[in-house]
């Protein structure tokens, strides 16, 4: 038998889904720990008590991440029955680590002074972030509850935009002089008693925070202690500046295979630095933000959101895809004569305009990711292009072939056969040229590319595949 550690991913991965299933499946232990039910309801029942205790004992045992990830996967009420059972200590951390759409829900019932209480044990960057993006504005409460040099740390901070490093930097860092040995340094280490958490490095800089280099903790403690900090340190580290883009950053963090790095302003004087905790989450925000955009949806909606809200955040992609499919039934009613002369037309039309789709979200998919990845130069467009338009070309020719060959078979007919080829092998090549230029375009415009590219070019092999079908149908067959 398996012995699982109390620590253990497994059992953690188990007690989640137990106190997730608990509150989704046993309505009664949500409404006692919501005040639904009387004390005298509570003890009528059996096993209710037995189910309360042990979601007390589950909210004790798991750690802020996997409460966070547990009320994501509740249902409005079950939230509040859990956030009731979380510490107030831990109520931070869990904020921290839950995503900003169900944040409104956790702190409705909490007052200004619980929550800012609540917040206490967070780190200072970890504090401005969250008052920052919560649904009521603290920042003025919170820094009257700091010193003075905190406060200007973070009046600093608070100036950078979202998505940049300065604002997701982190002030606590460890500075060393380059004239101390490495025996120095390690009896500094002492004297501190704990580190930053993510810590691999130690920052040396002068008097006035000029950043030299940076100093591995293994290279303290492989080197003779008798060396100085300035014979070993690496005199060049990789450093970023505050307005970067932390999407880059991020980029460079997984290419470097960087546990953390300083931030320096352009003096070059050491500001703070930046951990791969922090990059981590910029990585699942960013691949979150792109899934979402991709699909029309907006980065707010929670699955357990009320319906109004939910319709809400729907409604502008929704107005688009009404308007394209308006306009695609007009192309339809353009050539009203030729389907009912030729009412084969009608049930080959869907496979013209999603094979189409198909491929330009192939092409769209692929382009995104380049970018986001920034393989793709100004010079590579034309190469973009002619090479979509190969695939597609050879594509067509295969594929249109089969169901040019299969339309011929179903309706004994040579000339729809051909007109069906040709007009998927038209609209593959349509869809591959406009799956490149779409995502471009949107760059060009200043707006993400992930986001609703996928809905336009639906929208175009739609109205393009049919127009081209039946203009084709029209010309050859009528």
């Amino acid at each position: 038998m398996s012995v699982l550690h109390k620590k253990s991913a497994r059992l953690r991965d188990e007690e989640r889904a137990r106190l997730i299933w608990l509150l989704t499946t046993d309505k009664a232990v949500t409404s006692a720990l919501t005040g639904k039910l009387t004390l005298a309801e509570r003890y009528d029942d059996g096993t209710l008590a037995d189910d309360l205790a042990e979601v007390e004992v589950l909210v004790s045992h798991l750690p802020p991440p996997d409460l966070a990830d547990a009320l994501e996967a509740l249902p409005n009420d079950g939230r509040n029955a859990l956030w009731q059972l979380v510490r107030n200590d831990k109520r931070g951390e869990v904020l921290l680590e839950a995503s900003e759409n169900v944040w409104g829900d956790l702190i409705d019932k909490m007052s200004d002074h619980e929550l800012l209480d609540a917040l206490q044990t967070l780190d200072i960057d970890e504090q401005v972030y969250l008052v920052q993006h919560l649904p009521r504005n603290l920042t003025g409460r919170l820094l009257a509850t700091m010193p003075p040099d905190k406060r200007a740390r973070v009046r600093q901070m608070m100036r950078y935009a979202d998505n940049t490093v300065g604002a997701i930097m982190e002030f606590e860092v460890i500075v060393v002089r380059p004239e101390m040995t490495l025996a120095a340094v390690q009896r500094y280490l002492r004297r501190l008693g704990k580190m930053p958490e993510n810590t691999d490095k130690l920052f040396v800089t002068t008097r006035n925070k000029l950043l030299l280099g940076e100093l591995e903790l293994q290279t303290i403690l492989l080197n003779d202690a008798q060396k100085r900090v300035g014979d070993v340190m690496e005199g060049d580290p990789v450093t970023f500046q505050p307005h970067e883009a932390a999407e880059k950053v991020a980029r460079t963090f997984e290419r470097d295979d960087l546990l953390s790095a300083a931030v320096i302003d352009a003096d070059g004087k050491l500001m703070g630095r930046l951990t791969i905790d922090e990059i981590v989450d910029v990585v699942y925000e960013e691949t979150d933000s792109d899934l979402r955009g991709m699909g029309g949806l907006s980065s707010e909606e929670d699955v357990f959101a009320p319906v109004s809200k939910a319709v809400k955040t729907r409604w502008a992609w929704l107005a688009v895809n009404l308007c394209t499919a308006f306009i695609a039934s007009r192309v339809i009613d353009g050539f009203e004569h030729t389907i009912s002369q030729l009412v084969a037309l009608a049930s080959l039309m869907p496979i013209v305009a999603g094979i189409g789709g198909n491929t330009g979200n192939q092409t769209i998919t692929m382009i995104v990711r380049a970018m986001a990845l920034q393989h793709i130069q100004p010079g590579s467009f034309s190469f973009l292009i002619m090479r979509e338009v190969g695939v597609a070309l050879i594509n067509g020719l295969v594929w249109g072939g089969i169901m040019g060959g299969i339309t011929w078979w179903l309706y004994d007919d040579p000339q729809l056969g051909g007109v069906m080829t040709l007009a998927m092998m038209l609209n593959l090549l349509m869809a591959a040229i406009m799956g490149v230029i779409i995502p471009m375009v949107m760059v060009k415009l200043g707006r993400d590319p992930a986001v609703g590219s996928s809905v336009m070019i639906t929208a175009i092999t739609d109205t393009g595949g049919f127009f081209i079908f039946l203009g084709l149908a029209t010309l050859f067959l009528m």
